[in-house]
């Protein structure tokens, strides 16, 4: 699969993180947006960067401070005195893969401007809708809560990113490699695996991909078992429903198999739902974590039978 061939070459430059990086191309194959939590310094920026290179694709950054504004991201109109003329300046969204940088930074004003531009692809400014290029994907990192300046994200925002996955510290063996090897200086081996062009292609081919119908009940009653377990207060959202088929079947597709299977959602699972639950105060005192949870969900959910 040449989708082996992406997660090569972003190797190339961010060690020992094989399984979330399948994630990530998995859920940019779904036409979904990625969340990275985590603690600065474990190579966030440099997984986003090597991606665009390794998909091909035009890319733009913002580091979200206090003093960004949504114009920034979504453009703005000025009047240029030598011509005359009103002018647009396009801002940093109109791009194929938008990097966030620590989005937790930034005011919920323009955390808000994200979320049309997210859900329809397009931005609307000064009443004028602007089409955004296809694809178009955001990654956003994001330090944990309780940072030095960070603020929560709100669960309609955290809705809009199909998965969440934290990248974690390395292995002991990867960060030596790294050490010896300077990732940021090995970006320019990042070579273009695909075109854009090739990529609409692909996401037609799992849009395509076989489905049991027993496998979409399946999504459903796990989604249910979150909305009716007292352990939390805030449940999978049909949104996350849909998330969960996506990427699913994009893993099955990457997996080589033209049919999705049960192993996929439960590749995906964790990913999809954990940052869309909250635990209820039962939850809390259980001592539990979502995780926990969600993984006591899927284990008591009967797996169907394939035909």
């Amino acid at each position: 699969m040449r989708t082996d061939d992406v997660i090569n070459e972003i190797e190339k430059v961010v060690r020992g993180k094989r399984q979330v990086i399948t994630m990530v191309v998995a859920t940019l194959l779904a036409g979904g947006h990625v969340l990275l939590e985590d603690i600065p310094g474990v190579g966030k920026t440099t997984l986003a960067v090597a991606l665009s290179r390794a998909l091909g694709l035009d890319f733009s950054r913002v580091q979200f401070t206090p003093d960004v504004v949504p114009g920034d991201l979504l453009g703005f109109t000025y009047y240029d005195q030598k011509t005359g003329e009103f002018i647009f300046r396009e801002g940093s969204i109109y791009t194929n893969l938008f990097l966030a940088d620590e989005i937790n930074r930034t005011s919920p004003k323009t955390q808000s401007a994200l979320l049309e531009v997210m859900e329809e692809r397009h931005a609307t400014v000064e009443g004028r809708t602007r089409q955004l290029p296809d694809p178009f994907f955001v990654i956003a990192t994001e330090n944990p809560y309780g940072s030095s300046g960070t603020q929560k994200l709100p669960e309609s925002q955290l809705d809009r990113f199909m998965t969440c996955m934290t990248m974690g510290y390395p292995d002991h063996a990867s960060e030596v490699e790294v050490l010896m090897n300077d990732s940021h200086s090995r970006l320019d081996q990042v070579q273009p695996v695909f075109t854009a062009g090739e990529i609409a292609d692909i996401r037609k081919q799992i849009e395509n991909l076989h489905a049991d119908p027993t496998l979409y009940d399946y999504i459903v009653a796990l989604s249910e078992k979150t909305r009716t377990d007292e352990r939390f207060s805030l449940g999978l959202s049909p949104r996350g429903s849909i998330a969960l088929f996506k990427v699913s079947r994009a893993l099955a597709y990457m997996s080589g198999r033209t049919f999705l299977a049960p192993e996929d959602i439960h590749a995906a699972w964790m990913n999809v739902a954990a940052h869309r639950v909250r635990l209820s105060p039962r939850g809390r005192a259980t001592g539990l974590s979502c995780e926990e949870v969600l993984s006591e969900i899927i284990r008591s959910v009967p797996i169907p039978k394939i035909s």
